[in-house]
């Protein structure tokens, strides 16, 4: 599918819709307005920093045993 032809398609489903708060979502996106910029602080870029690198280790656990550890926790 052609870039064309994507803008099309968005331009498309856009004119479809008539809930206010998406559209004014999605503009906001488009915008990209300064005030929806997140500034992370260096806390949060440390802890971001460590999650990427469990990640990058294999240190992870899946949704189904997150589940189970805890029931477990909560029995």
């Amino acid at each position: 599918m052609s870039t064309t032809e994507i803008k099309h398609r968005i331009i498309d489903k856009l004119l479809s819709i008539d809930n206010d708060k998406l559209l004014m979502a999605l503009n906001a996106i488009l915008e990209n307005k300064p005030e929806n910029i997140i500034t992370l602080t260096k806390e949060q870029k440390k802890i971001l920093s460590l999650s990427s690198n469990d990640i990058l280790n294999g240190n992870m656990v899946s949704q189904k045993e997150l589940n189970i550890k805890d029931k477990k926790w909560l029995d």
